[in-house]
């Protein structure tokens, strides 16, 4: 069956590699070979091996009658959605990686290819090489998903990791990560949680087969995490992770949020460090199932990729149903979320424990050696209840003159 690839950067380079290194493997498992007819970019690459198969024209795909698969790996929404769009309009099958496409325009695309009886897949744009996707609409299908629990993006996993084990900075860290290559130039969707939420908005879509909108997601980066909240969380045995989290409720409510949460050892993302992704997919029946592995790179994400091509060739004459309608599910307000927080205040613990105890109620301390401030740990308050005994705290304080809180971090303890 003939592809083409658009965008032949790090992934869609990555799943031309996969189809010529594997070509045997690749075809005993679709049943036919998957040939690469065309590469389209911007760019020439004189001095490649693909040299000859490079156009600069998307109607070439478009309009060629013998392409029936499409690799989308350009990233970004445009040109990515037009031209997927035309592609299934034209009666291709689509697979890509492009996160950003399937959270603003997978509820479309799915229809369109429901319509003209071909597949737009997308394992790879959640997770990189961890099968995610396919296990929610095969493996799973028989279960009432209650909750979905992720670390979904590498650099931020891996900027945590280096505060934790070397007590760094943010700032220094994010610049190792970038002269590593982990972290863009501008790390803003990485850092600020707008990848993750991308990311928990589709796997939230699948266990709820309905469009979740990623913009209706309470989205928190981890800019505001120091060297410091790790000190205390190292002394109280437990870790920070950045966590997009979807809980599903029987009486159809669901939670959704990104933020960085206090997580505890006995956690089954608790160990999961570096640029690796960790994601917990908890059934009423299966009880939690966990997906671990590269969550980004090159020839881990085209791995994906190539799955789907199998999988269209597999199915080349009907559609698989997967994926969610256009019914919206709607996400609750995050004042309704319930969890333990961890605060920082500042001055003595001796000082402001009656102060403490009339906002906050009955609380854990922790103090550090040497530190002008304390920390503690409240028991299980709803976020909008939280919100309200901090406002109390910090007029409390401003009355004496004194300074109020300095961190707070969510606590799932």
């Amino acid at each position: 069956m003939k592809a083409a690839v658009m965008g032949y950067g790090t992934i869609g380079s990555g799943v031309v590699e996969i189809l010529m290194e594997n070509r045997d493997q690749v075809a005993k498992a679709a049943g036919e070979e998957i040939e690469v007819k065309y590469i389209l970019d911007l760019r020439d690459f004189p001095d490649s091996p693909v040299a000859d198969r490079i156009v600069h024209d998307f109607k070439q795909i478009e309009e060629d009658e013998e392409i029936r698969l499409v690799v989308e790996t350009m990233g970004g929404l445009n040109p990515a959605y037009p031209f997927v769009k035309a592609c299934l309009m034209a009666g291709k099958h689509v697979a890509t990686s492009n996160k950003a496409l399937v959270a603003a325009y997978g509820t479309e695309l799915l229809a369109i290819a429901r319509e003209k009886n071909v597949n737009f897949f997308f394992e790879a744009s959640v997770g990189g090489g961890i099968p995610i996707i396919r296990p929610l609409y095969r493996c799973l299908r028989g279960e009432r998903i209650e909750e979905i629990t992720g670390i979904l993006n590498g650099t931020t996993n891996y900027i945590l990791t280096k505060m934790e084990r070397e007590g760094a900075a943010f700032e220094a860290v994010l610049r190792e990560a970038q002269n590593l290559g982990y972290a863009e130039r501008n790390p803003e969707a990485d850092v600020e949680g707008h990848d993750t939420c991308r990311k928990i908005a589709i796997l939230t879509a699948m266990a709820t087969g309905r469009q979740v909108d990623f913009e209706e997601i309470y989205t928190e980066g981890i800019t505001s995490i120091t060297d410091t909240d790790f000190q205390y969380a190292k002394k109280m045995g437990t870790s920070i992770k950045l966590f997009g989290t979807s809980r599903m409720f029987e009486d159809g409510r669901v939670s959704a949020y990104v933020a960085p949460v206090m997580v505890g050892g006995g956690h089954p993302l608790y160990p999961v460090s570096d640029v690796f992704n960790g994601i917990l997919v908890k059934g009423n029946m299966v009880g939690d199932t966990m997906f671990y592995g590269s969550g980004a790179g090159k020839l881990p994400t085209a791995s994906a990729v190539v799955a789907d091509l199998i999988e269209a060739v597999q199915n080349r004459d009907r559609n698989i149903p997967i994926g969610w309608t256009k019914e919206k599910q709607e996400i609750m307000p995050m004042e309704q979320n319930t969890f333990r927080y961890f605060l920082r205040l500042a001055g003595s613990h001796r000082n402001k424990e009656g102060d403490v105890r009339k906002a906050f109620g009955p609380v854990e301390v922790e103090e550090l050696y040497g530190m002008d401030e304390f920390a503690v740990l409240t028991g299980p308050m709803k976020e909008g209840a939280f919100k309200a005994a901090c406002a109390a705290y910090e007029a409390m304080e401003a009355q004496k003159g004194e300074y109020g809180i300095k961190q707070t971090i969510r606590a799932l303890l």
